[in-house]
C-alpha cells in the first residue's frame, strides 16, 4: 500500500513565528498542493517529561491531549520534519521531550512504532545565530542518528542564520535552499560508524 504524502512538522522553538518556523514555512510552501501538512507547535501542546518504565512497567498508548495527539500525528506522517532552533549546540528541550516520548511508544504494546516508521523520512530545520554551520553538527547528528535507529530515511538539515525575528528571511542562501530541500528521495539514515 502506497501512502500520499504527508507531512508533519514539529515545532520546537520557545518563540512563536521564530526564524526556524518562517524558514520551515518557506520550505513547506514549495511543496505540491496535494501534500498534506499538519504542523504541531509543541509549547501549545506540552508533553510532560518522559518517564523511563521500560522495567517497571508497560507503557499504555496515549488517548489524549499532547501525547495522544502527537503519537496519531507522527504515526501517520510520511515525512516528518523537525523544526528547532539550535539551543546550546542542539535541539531545544520541547523537541528533545518529544523524542524522548519516542522512546516509551516503542515499548507500548500493539503499536509496532519503530516498524511502522522504518522507511518514513525524517528532516530537520533550524535556524542558529552563528556563521560557521558547524556548530549545528551537534543537532544534525542526533536527528540522523534518530533515523538511523528507527530505519527511516533522513533528508538532511536545512540551516538558516538568524538572532532577532525575521532575520532568517534575511539569509537569501537559507532561503534559495529551502525552494528545493524537500524535493527528491532522501538516503536511508546511517550511522557514523557504519561503513559504505
Amino acid at each position: 500500500m502506497i501512502m500520499n504524502r504527508r507531512f508533519l512538522f514539529v515545532l520546537g522553538s520557545a518563540r512563536p513565528d521564530g526564524n526556524t518556523e518562517l524558514l520551515a514555512r518557506r520550505a513547506a510552501e514549495q511543496l505540491p498542493p496535494d501534500v498534506e501538512q499538519q504542523w504541531i507547535d509543541l509549547t501549545a501542546h506540552p508533553l510532560p517529561d518522559f518517564e523511563d518504565l521500560r522495567h517497571d512497567s508497560d507503557h499504555v498508548r496515549p488517548a489524549g491531549g499532547s501525547a495522544g495527539l502527537l503519537l496519531d500525528a507522527t504515526l501517520a506522517a510520511t515525512d516528518l520534519v523537525i523544526a528547532s532552533p539550535l539551543y546550546w549546540y542542539s535541539v531545544s528541550a520541547h523537541t528533545k521531550r518529544y523524542l524522548d516520548h519516542w522512546s516509551g511508544w516503542l515499548r507500548t504494546p500493539g503499536l509496532d512504532f519503530k516498524a511502522t516508521m522504518a522507511g518514513r523520512t525524517l528532516w530537520g530545520v533550524t535556524a542558529l545565530a552563528h556563521e560557521e554551520a558547524a556548530v549545528a553538527d551537534p543537532l544534525a547528528g542526533t536527528l540522523n542518528n534518530s533515523a538511523a535507529y528507527m530505519g527511516m530515511r533522513f533528508g538532511g538539515v536545512l540551516l538558516g542564520n538568524g538572532s532577532r525575528p525575521g532575520d532568517v528571511l534575511k539569509d537569501t542562501e537559507a532561503l534559495a535552499r529551502a525552494k528545493t530541500f524537500f524535493a527528491g528521495e532522501a538516503p536511508f539514515a546511517r550511522f557514523p560508524y557504519e561503513s559504505d
